[in-house]
């Protein structure tokens, strides 16, 4: 499986982004797709994830801000993370993530930087 990830970029604080994440290869219908930040010096950490039947998880510090969601057309593959009211603190990298029977993929990151 592989992850393509886009829509990273540099914003002002307070402003909005769209990151799209679309899978490939073997895909496996139930699976969970999320998206993961990475800032320097930090850990990755839990953004927002989805599962095949549309069940949400969203990490405190996003949750009122932020959404994902899949796809209409490619549900099984395709997931995007809406991110408004941006702060300094959303600035990292942004890794998407497909999990199906135990195994995980990563996609290649996309920056975010936020600037106030």
């Amino acid at each position: 499986v592989q992850l393509q990830a886009s829509g990273g970029g540099l914003v002002q604080v307070g402003g909005s982004l769209r990151l799209s994440c679309a899978a490939s290869g073997s895909i496996i219908s139930a699976n969970v797709m999320g998206w993961y930040r990475q800032a320097p010096g930090k850990q990755r950490e839990l953004v927002a994830t989805i599962t095949s039947g549309g069940l949400t998880n969203y990490a405190d510090s996003v949750k009122g801000r932020f959404t994902i969601s899949r796809d209409r057309d490619n549900a099984d593959k395709t997931v995007s993370l809406q991110m408004n009211s941006l702060k300094p603190e959303d600035t990292a990298t942004y890794y998407c993530k497909y999990v199906a029977n135990w195994y995980s993929y990563w996609g290649q990151g996309t920056q975010v930087t936020v600037s106030s």
